[in-house]
């Protein structure tokens, strides 16, 4: 660690990178600005409103997760439907149940920090909406 901070202070003190012959002044041309691009995992949108000066004031992101949302909850719900007998869930049943949402939402166990598994919790009801059984994968 020590080195790597001694190596940025140096980095930070060279005038090749950091002097003022490189950096370009810019000014704002548009104070709002929208971006759409299609992704392995669905569409993204990004919204932007900066100031005059160029600082963010206001970010609204629509990842595919949002977009997916609906018909994810519907393969989650048909993979439980018909697995699921009895109330009974075995670890086969969650693992059907993560590869529905990954089929909408590949990316899902990276973007929520999982390291090799996709956290998951299912919870079980009973007809009257108590619960009957919660499970955390």
């Amino acid at each position: 660690m020590l080195n790597a901070a001694e190596t940025i202070k140096a980095l930070l003190q060279n005038d090749q990178i950091c002097g003022n012959d490189i950096w370009v002044n810019g000014s704002v041309t548009n104070e709002e600005g929208v971006g759409v691009i299609e992704a392995p995992r669905g569409t993204l949108i990004h919204h932007y409103k900066v100031d005059k000066s160029g600082q963010i004031k206001q970010v609204n992101l629509i990842v595919s997760t949002g977009h997916n949302n609906l018909a994810m909850n519907k393969a989650v719900f048909d993979v439980a439907s018909q697995y699921i007998k009895g109330g009974n869930v075995t670890e086969g049943i969650l693992n059907r149940i993560e590869v529905a949402i990954r089929c909408y939402d590949p990316c899902f166990s990276c973007s929520t920090h999982a390291l090799g598994h996709m956290p998951l919790e299912l919870t079980v009801h009973e007809a009257d909406g108590t619960v009957r059984e919660l499970l955390r994968q």
